[in-house]
């Protein structure tokens, strides 16, 4: 039966949170609000429909939603030719491919922005997949991503893990019925990846990597 072994992005195999942080909060400015950087830090990883619910509240004037997403495409747009890999993120999912696991990617990115980090990863051989915010209405914590991720995969949940470095993640893996992994290259501590719902942690794909023997992904 069919193992997958399905990854966020963003802040789990390239290191670009701090890059969305920077670019979400510059977007935001320019539009008038003032949104304190560890605000918009913990709000990564979220669709960006949702980010901005997350940060200015249901009163906002929402006809503004989609000039601030396209304000942060653009200067994050500026960085896609060298979003940098975290550490051994390729090898890690080549050596699980290797072990039998289906790779599939869950992540918010679409279009240009996934192709750019695709290439970062430089691994796509071995991914099976990708479940990107095109394919579903609701984005991280709503289980869809995952979900959706096992159904390319062709695998049950029982038999999958998730890995993810922010509490959406945690959440959105629990929600779909899978172990959750946590990282912490993406800024947010361990505590908070256990309590939403991460079986282990650990340091970044590097770590993950050398500690497979004893993982979730064993």
């Amino acid at each position: 039966m069919t193992r997958a072994a399905v990854f966020d992005v963003d802040g789990t195999l390239v290191d670009t949170n701090h890059l969305h942080v920077t670019t979400w909060w510059e977007a935001l400015r320019q539009a008038g609000h003032r949104v304190p950087m560890h605000a918009v830090h913990r709000a990564v990883g979220l669709g960006s429909d949702d980010l901005v619910a997350h940060l200015l509240g249901d009163d906002r004037d929402k006809d503004e939603d989609d000039r601030l997403s396209a304000a942060h495409k653009a200067l994050y747009g500026q960085y896609f030719d060298r979003l940098p890999a975290l550490a051994d993120a390729g090898r890690l999912l080549r050596r699980l491919h290797a072990d039998g696991w289906t790779v599939v990617l869950a992540t918010s990115a679409s279009g240009a922005e996934l192709s750019a980090l695709r290439r970062a990863i430089d691994a796509d051989d071995v991914i099976a997949a990708t479940a990107s915010s095109d394919d579903v209405e609701e984005g991280k914590p709503a289980p869809e991503p995952v979900e959706h991720a096992l159904e390319l995969a062709g695998a049950p949940a029982e038999r999958s893990v998730f890995v993810g470095d922010t509490v959406w993640d945690m959440r959105a893996g629990r929600r779909a019925g899978v172990r959750c992994v946590g990282v912490l290259c993406g800024g947010i501590p361990r505590a908070d990846l256990v309590e939403a719902g991460a079986e282990a942690v650990y340091a970044d794909p590097a770590e993950l990597l050398a500690s497979l023997a004893d993982s979730p992904l064993a």
